[in-house]
């Protein structure tokens, strides 16, 4: 059902493995910034759809046959890390099996099949710091992108969601478009580079037997420490200028679309607060962050965890992040099914780090993918009935050229 990786094994390719491992640093979103250069992998589970069960489930019985318990967030960690034993885990969810966990449809082909759709990784620390010289870079060419739609049919797709929306199918569905791009060399590089980016707040690089993620991602999916629950959803986009920020401040379409994503994942949080008056609030509602030449509008939605609130309940709970979905969330993801031509791959899922009394996970935007021959990307924006189809096509673009920019090394 699925794979399980034993300390001390190696089953990368060599074009990933130069970055695993004692030898090289882990730079996985979210870790640990002082553990990153003295981190080793322990054990590694990796599952697909097609494996059966449930994603939820597997990962938190994993991570607690491996030290690493997650069955009760709602209480700080009873112990310390004092810089030996088991650090924490990478912790990577698909958003096929966030759709899953939603009960939603996912039979759109995923454009990167080798991408797994769960991985945990655990890591301990090793007793000497890590080489961070790593081996010569090699040449890096990276090819022309292909779209897996035109920007007519992209159109298209947000006229049939207003269409949806006019119907009172869904208030607001999220479409998202993809695209490949053949590449030479060793892409680890050009993915960590992603993490550089400004804003990239789960900046990091999550790496496999034939592939790897890189994530420049602003977007707080779930964080969870010491009992309290935060997720910080962005809706709203404009270009980095003081005239952007003032129309975005002034808009009233992206400030509904925002309203309904905040509404949304109160809703969620509320399904594993703690009950009583107050125990689920807003804050920072409709705040202007950058992130690389955009403005984008970010909200604070807290909570206190339920008690005996586990990893599993509150990935059912979050995931897939209602900002990459719409709402209602089912009837969004069934729309998404439908209209997006192939799968959100590594995009619009989790990705981040746990460990005792700690979950931050980051929502996969802004990010890439690479398997054995191509580059992936992924991109798009919330549809609502004022929504107009060229603007959200151009906005898309928008959001995906500073990632492609990087990439090749611009």
């Amino acid at each position: 059902m699925r794979k399980v990786e034993p300390y001390g094994v190696e089953t990368l390719p060599q074009v990933y493995a130069a970055h695993s491992g004692p030898a090289a640093s882990i730079d996985v979103p979210a870790a640990p910034a002082a553990c990153r250069g003295a981190l080793t992998e322990r054990a590694r589970l990796q599952w697909h759809l097609r494996d059966g069960g449930d994603p939820a489930a597997l990962a938190e019985e994993f991570l607690a046959a491996h030290g690493l318990a997650l069955h009760d967030l709602s209480r700080p960690a009873t112990t310390r890390h004092d810089g030996t034993g088991v650090c924490g885990a990478a912790f990577y969810l698909s958003a096929a099996a966030g759709a899953h966990l939603a009960g939603a449809p996912t039979t759109a082909p995923e454009p990167a099949p080798t991408l797994p759709d769960l991985t945990v990784v655990v890591y301990g620390h090793h007793p000497t710091p890590a080489d961070p010289a790593g081996r010569p870079a090699s040449a890096w060419w990276l090819g022309e992108w292909t779209e897996s739609w035109t920007r007519r049919q992209h159109a298209d797709a947000v006229t049939s969601v207003r269409a949806a929306i006019g119907r009172g199918d869904v208030y607001q569905t999220n479409l998202v478009g993809h695209a490949a791009a053949r590449y030479t060399g060793d892409p680890l590089p050009a993915l960590s580079r992603l993490g550089a980016l400004p804003g990239a707040r789960y900046g990091g690089v999550l790496t496999g037997d034939g592939w790897a993620i890189g994530c420049a991602s602003p977007e707080t999916l779930i964080e969870v420490t010491d009992g309290q629950l935060i997720t910080r959803p962005i809706k709203g986009t404009r270009p980095a200028t003081a005239a952007g920020r003032a129309e975005l401040l002034a808009s009233a379409k992206e400030r509904a679309e925002h309203v309904m994503i905040v509404d949304l994942e109160r809703n969620d949080l509320a399904r594993i607060a703690r009950t009583g008056t107050g125990t689920v609030t807003v804050d920072d509602l409709f705040t202007v962050r950058r992130w690389c030449d955009l403005w984008q509008a970010e909200s604070t939605v807290r909570a206190a965890a339920a008690d005996g609130l586990g990893l599993a309940d509150l990935l059912r709970a979050t995931c897939p992040g209602g900002s990459v979905t719409g709402a209602p969330k089912r009837a969004a993801l069934t729309q998404i099914n439908a209209l997006e031509p192939v799968g959100r791959g590594a995009s619009m899922g989790a990705l981040g780090w746990v460990a005792p009394g700690r979950v931050d996970l980051g929502l996969t935007i802004r990010t890439a993918a690479a398997d054995g021959q191509h580059l992936h990307t992924w991109a798009g924006g919330g549809i609502t009935w004022d929504s107009d189809p060229a603007a959200e096509v151009a906005e898309a673009a928008a959001k995906t050229a500073p990632i492609r920019a990087t990439l090749a090394g611009r």
